[in-house]
């Protein structure tokens, strides 16, 4: 089957049906979401916990109940929402191959939003040694057993451990225990820990173990137990029938690689503009296929930017130049966005840091030009995005040498 549609978002988690529901309510004409999985939501759906939809509607509710809403918002604005649909390729710029339920197809777009989201790293992929017992997990994989299948007590485990100490790890602890099962530690290889995520395990967090890294999982048939090693060269077993490895997120940019969207090498997602625009015209990008985990609440609001960069697309605006890229120099990691073209973005400039920084000082230059330079209060923490004021991409040379996002001195 070959047809054509205005707008085609590939992904129908928080971004991508945002995207979706402003493009439909703003007369996009024909808005279609395609989600490879059976169900429209993304993540959320799995998370049981609050603090969703604030920003859209002054309340929190868990992560299930924003996503059922996010996705009436999408329907009842005018959007096709089609599940159990698998993007195979790319046909053109701006045309995709579908495999769906009904037969494969092509599907020709005027603009195109990708909004595939991110995933955790498996153990295979975080090159842990040792043999492949059953009882080992990813947050999403734990999730998914827990909140869609009801797994729980001792078909998920009895003695768990969580490998992570960001905010998802404390989700997980409290997940585990949710399902009756006893958490005995969580290890990071992180120097600290943020104390005030601790509410998140639920009553009394477990026992956190810094500056530790799992060197072997152990068992077969079942986990048994992990080998840790701590900074002072120590090492030793922790015993356990279940390891949930948290965090340690990437893009989901497999789709944006295949049809030669230009990548960006800290985020490791399409590299994209001010407003949410790739290096391929027609072709844009939001949500957490940009750099990995970022808040449902962030994603959703990338969607919205997008489908107003869309609509200007749609409206006949012409696609920029490249424009100049934006870099970070370590201990941060990356920023967003990674290329400044046109225009001044209404949201903020995000940066990532590689290592907990305590009120550093942040400085944008362009070719020896002082851009930007401020105090970031507080600790800044390497799971967490500061926010940097947007005001300075206005005095950015589109056509001059790199941006530099550094810490000054």
């Amino acid at each position: 089957m070959i047809r054509s549609v205005d707008v085609l978002v590939v992904g129908a988690g928080p971004a991508g049906l945002a995207a979706a529901a402003r493009l439909a309510a703003a007369d996009a004409g024909r808005v279609e979401v395609l989600e490879r999985d059976e169900e429209a939501g993304g993540v959320p759906r799995f998370c049981a916990h609050g603090g969703f939809g604030v920003g859209e509607w002054g309340r929190t509710t868990d992560g299930a109940a924003f996503a059922r809403r996010s996705v009436a918002a999408a329907v009842r604005a005018g959007a096709t929402i089609r599940t159990g649909v698998s993007v195979t390729g790319w046909a053109g710029p701006s045309a995709l191959e579908v495999t769906a339920p009904t037969g494969l197809e092509r599907i020709t777009a005027r603009a195109v939003v990708l909004a595939t989201g991110a995933r955790e790293r498996p153990r295979s992929a975080r090159l842990v040694p040792g043999t492949r017992p059953a009882g080992i997990l990813t947050t999403g994989e734990l999730q998914r057993s827990v909140v869609r299948y009801g797994v729980r007590g001792d078909r998920l485990g009895r003695r768990a451990v969580v490998i992570g100490a960001e905010p998802v790890a404390h989700h997980a602890v409290r997940t585990l225990r949710g399902a009756g099962v006893d958490v005995v530690a969580m290890v990071t290889d992180g120097v600290r820990g943020p104390r005030r995520l601790a509410a998140a395990s639920g009553t009394a967090p477990p026992p956190l173990l810094t500056g530790t890294t799992v060197t072997e999982l152990l068992g077969r048939g079942r986990l048994t137990g992990i080998g840790v090693l701590d900074r002072g060269g120590r090492r030793g077993t922790i015993r356990c029938d279940t390891a949930v490895f948290t965090g340690d997120w990437i893009p989901e940019h497999e789709l944006a690689r295949a049809g030669g969207v230009a990548l960006d090498a800290g985020t490791r997602g399409p590299a994209v503009d001010a407003f949410l625009r790739t290096g391929t015209a027609g072709v844009f990008a939001a949500g957490d296929v940009l750099r990995g985990v970022e808040s449902a609440a962030t994603a959703a609001a990338e969607g919205r930017a997008a489908a107003e960069s869309v609509l200007r697309r749609l409206a006949g605006e012409p696609w920029p130049p490249a424009g100049a890229p934006v870099v970070a120099e370590r201990p941060l990691r990356w920023t967003l966005p990674n290329r400044i073209a046109d225009g001044v973005p209404t949201g903020p400039v995000l940066v990532r840091a590689d290592a907990p920084l305590t009120s550093p000082v942040v400085k944008v230059v362009q070719d020896g030009r002082l851009l930007h330079r401020a105090v970031v209060p507080g600790t800044v923490w390497p799971f967490r995005s500061v926010r940097l004021p947007s005001a300075w991409t206005a005095d950015v040379d589109p056509a001059g040498g790199p941006v530099v996002v550094s810490l000054d001195a």
